[in-house]
């Protein structure tokens, strides 16, 4: 432990050091979620870090050991604590109790393992910062960034992009009158009262914090896309016989196999659609629900359907302008949920099928990027996939109208640089 603290001293002092000669702020971001894990969350808060470093500013980032979403601490991670510099971003990882399984007990442990070791660890090696930006969910880490913003005199910013216990209630993985879901909404009150700041990442979810907290100030830190990095031009040859070399329509999902996707559903249409042999559906990624959707395939022997292994993140946008239909579902209602698979898809210029309800249908809607699904509604997905793979015109016509609201509305850069811009005036 003494060694331990040596080492934290050393690091304060370069963090100091560097500040007072050439940084103008401090900002840490504390989230379970970071490259080299792929995801929405790690794509989103690396690229957000990397606008901070462009325009001058200090960046650490607390993060746990990667192990998303297999459950298993990737090659060449571990232990308690890694320290690294990368892209001019200084990088701590500490402990996590790494699992897949989605039973409560397991997915607590993994939650509350980090929330411990993220304040112990940042306690130790943290400088002076002077906002602590806290990625929710999980929820339970804003017991650490209540924590560490008060030992190290930062300004806490409650990055809510999940709406959570409602979303988990929502889902039915906590019953509302169970006593999780109770201390879960007390500890929601908690952390939104000692935020400097709430941003959100979906105008819904912004709503309805503003209708429960009307004395809390909130910030529309929108998701969004990487417009250069997901573009048409990004297709090719072989990124279409990765997905498929004979298919004459490739219906692609691409992403986390949860419980929130409801990813039976792109089954049970690929089994109402088995004899359009032109038909393929693609599905890449990991996830707990994986295991149960390959044997759900086999079992009805779904010859349309093929699973791929998780790609890395530079691999995803040639996959996904490859495709000719990109799927975007979700189970059910979830509050203020946008996928930031629509918005990847859209940069594409892919025609998307949302499966979803509320701000992520309006979005759809509103550019007409596509087709809107309510979720279970299994015939009506059968039939919007007819419907693109018979109209490429149509197709050609959602793609083009997806990458020009991309790229005005929706471009990640511009919605970092509002963010840093707001950060910097009032610092």
């Amino acid at each position: 432990m003494s060694e331990l603290f040596q080492r934290a001293q050393a690091f304060k002092r370069w963090e100091v050091r560097g500040k007072g000669n050439s940084f103008r702020m401090h900002i840490t971001l504390l989230t379970q979620y970071y490259p080299p894990e792929i995801g929405a969350p790690q794509a989103r808060l690396s690229e957000l870090a990397g606008h901070f470093v462009k325009r001058g500013h200090l960046v650490t980032v607390l993060t746990a050991m990667p192990n998303y979403p297999t459950g298993r601490i990737h090659a060449g991670y571990g232990g308690i604590l890694l320290r690294d510099h990368q892209n001019d971003i200084n990088l701590i990882r500490t402990f996590i109790f790494a699992t897949q399984q989605a039973r409560l007990a397991r997915r607590m442990a993994n939650y509350l393992s980090f929330v411990m070791s993220s304040a112990i660890i940042g306690t130790l090696l943290l400088a002076h910062t002077d906002y602590l930006l806290v990625e929710s969910p999980p929820l339970f880490l804003g017991l650490s960034g209540i924590w560490l913003s008060r030992m190290k005199r930062a300004r806490m910013i409650f990055n809510v992009s999940d709406l959570w216990p409602e979303s988990a209630a929502q889902l039915g993985v906590l019953r509302r009158e169970s006593n999780v879901f109770r201390a879960s909404l007390l500890l929601e009150k908690l952390c939104y009262n000692r935020a400097w700041l709430v941003t959100g990442q979906s105008r819904s979810i912004l709503a309805d914090i503003e209708r429960r907290f009307p004395a809390r100030p909130t910030f529309h830190l929108s998701n969004g896309v990487d417009t250069n990095k997901f573009c048409p031009s990004r297709q090719t040859d072989g990124a279409r016989a990765t997905l498929s070399d004979y298919a004459a329509c490739v219906v692609l999902y691409a992403g986390l196999h949860g419980l929130a996707q409801g990813l039976e559903q792109i089954l049970e249409a690929a089994d109402l659609l088995r004899d359009r042999t032109e038909v393929r559906f693609i599905l890449i990624g990991d996830g707990p629900k994986k295991s149960h959707l390959t044997n759900y395939a086999r079992e009805r022997n779904l010859s349309n359907v093929t699973f791929l292994d998780p790609r890395p993140a530079s691999e995803i946008p040639p996959l996904l302008a490859a495709a000719d239909i990109v799927l975007v579902p979700l189970k059910q209602y979830i509050p203020g949920a946008v996928p930031s698979k629509l918005y990847e898809a859209m940069a594409s210029a892919r025609p998307v099928i949302l499966i979803a309800d509320g701000e992520a249908a309006e979005i759809v809607d509103r550019y007409k990027v596509g087709i809107v699904v309510r979720p279970g509604q299994i015939h009506e997905l059968a039939n919007a996939i007819q419907r693109l793979y018979s109209d490429s015109q149509l197709r050609c016509t959602f793609g083009e109208n997806g990458r020009r609201a991309a790229e005005q509305n929706f471009d990640r850069a511009k919605i970092a640089n509002r963010f840093i811009e707001h950060l910097e005036a009032n610092l």
